[in-house]
């Protein structure tokens, strides 16, 4: 399996590397809801929260695609990644405030159907980004493939270990599109690839780092001869680190992440994670806004805009073409 991203995905995240890594807003939802763009089109964003720093990266690539295509554009989330209830009623004074479009990337994947009926009923245009909704109004996603991610998470997973041996999964929702096909891109992959693996626990811990770390501590507990852990995004993968790190067993079990921000890198620079895999959220805020900005002109939209991935880990992750898909 080759890594995979985007040329376009390439060259917007290598122009924002800086702008993506420097987030200057750490609060949980933007404070730029209004509409202060006078006669410029207003696109509204709705994100999946602020407190890992992949959404801040990815607003920072929308507020780009806002200068470069002369459209005002805001973005919110709610304070975590389990506040469906709070996310849908952004989501619905969102659309209350009549935006040209609209931008979504749900938590929970029903949740919000009844919601995209309305967008359509009042002509919004909606593009879905990073996490995909059970209903056919969006016109398009924008997001990695994140069940070949994940495929390539399980394969890193598979050479690390040795080919065999017992590993579990930590995922951060069994809700969203990116919690299911985080999940079974790489089950699938261990099944069919992997006779020799046993994929002992699979736990969710809505990607909350203390939560995930209990979770973690007990499959670890429970589990004495257990070979890795795969951490399904940042705040899994984080607390996955932190629960090896206080048993005293850095080295002992192959730990591998998806997403990035500072903990994990500096988990894989000291050698506690083996590796990760990267995802371009600038380029998917980008292409999001992009996306908006197409169906407002009128243009034909592909089912779905893949916005690459990559696998980094000690011998890469300084290269070029990683650092500019890197959220610090």
């Amino acid at each position: 399996m080759s890594n995979r991203l985007t040329a376009v995905g390439v060259g917007i995240a290598a122009a924002l590397v800086l702008a993506a890594c420097g987030g200057d807003d750490d609060s949980t939802a933007s404070g730029d809801t209004g509409d202060g763009g006078g006669d410029r089109p207003q696109i509204a964003l709705v994100s999946k929260g602020f407190q890992h720093q992949f959404w801040q990266a990815v607003r920072d690539g929308a507020e780009q695609a806002g200068e470069e295509f002369d459209v005002e554009v805001s973005f919110e989330g709610p304070d975590s990644e389990s506040e469906v209830a709070q996310q849908i009623d952004m989501l619905q004074a969102a659309i209350d405030r009549d935006p040209d479009a609209l931008g979504f990337a749900a938590l929970d994947s029903q949740a919000a159907t009844p919601l995209m009926d309305e967008a359509a009923s009042r002509d919004i245009p909606v593009i879905a980004f990073d996490s995909g909704v059970e209903s056919d109004v969006p016109l398009t996603t924008a997001a990695t493939d994140n069940r070949a991610a994940a495929a390539l998470a399980a394969e890193k997973m598979v050479e690390l270990i040795g080919g065999e041996g017992q590993v579990a999964l930590v995922v951060h929702d069994q809700t969203s599109v990116t919690g299911v096909e985080r999940r079974d891109g790489f089950v699938e992959y261990i099944e069919e690839n992997a006779p020799d693996v046993e994929i002992v626990d699979i736990q969710y811990g809505g990607g909350d780092h203390l939560e995930s770390t209990n979770l973690a501590t007990a499959i670890i507990q429970g589990n004495p001869d257990l070979a890795g852990i795969y951490g399904a995004n940042e705040g899994s993968a984080i607390g996955v680190v932190n629960a090896v790190n206080e048993l005293g067993m850095a080295g002992e079990i192959v730990i591998v992440g998806f997403d990035s921000g500072q903990a994990q890198i500096e988990a894989i620079r000291s050698g506690v994670m083996a590796g990760a895999i990267t995802q371009n959220p600038v380029g998917i805020g980008y292409e999001t806004v992009r996306a908006a900005v197409m169906a407002l002109d009128g243009e034909e939209l592909p089912e779905t805009i893949d916005t690459g991935f990559f696998w980094y880990d000690a011998t890469n992750i300084d290269d070029e073409e990683i650092q500019a898909v890197l959220y610090e």
